[in-house]
């Protein structure tokens, strides 16, 4: 199973995302984690090497399963680990290798395209201290067919 992190960096209310270029759909910056890496280390690493800059205290905001599925057949799963942090040093990138970085305004974050999952993360972690734990099931095609989040979403 694939672990990645990822952490939401957000400044003056703005949030600083990446517009990835083979969807066009927007993320929090991060990656993979390395061998025997810890899953804050992960997160900061991949910050920094996606945007130039460090994120200072990330706080671990959710813990996340993704399953691809193709009819009832699991094709992927991976683990997901956000963090969430207000505070930064260096400088940010010109350019990203991953995509596109962008200070967003919050309260334009859920309207950016992106992958129907990351909207219920970021919309939770972006309005709530509480730390959020779920499963997104999706198709091969990235269609979110159900989803099991902790504290459950409000509709």
């Amino acid at each position: 199973m694939q672990r990645v992190s990822n952490c939401i960096l957000r400044i003056n209310n703005h949030v600083l995302m990446l517009k990835k270029p083979s969807r066009g759909w927007y993320v929090a910056p991060g990656g993979k984690m390395e061998a025997g890496e810890n899953i804050k280390d992960s997160a900061v690493r991949e910050f920094r090497e996606e945007t130039g800059l460090t994120v200072d205290n990330p706080e671990l905001r959710g813990s996340f399963t993704f399953v691809m599925r193709d009819e009832q057949v699991t094709k992927q799963e991976w683990m997901m680990f956000t963090f969430y942090s207000t505070d930064y040093t260096g400088d940010l990138l010109e350019v990203s290798e991953e995509g596109q970085l962008e200070w967003v305004p919050v309260d334009e974050v859920l309207n950016k395209p992106m992958a129907e999952g990351d909207r219920f993360i970021f919309k939770h972690i972006l309005e709530s201290d509480e730390q959020i734990y779920g499963t997104f099931v999706y198709t091969t095609d990235f269609k979110l067919i159900d989803q099991d989040l902790d504290p459950s979403r409000p509709e």
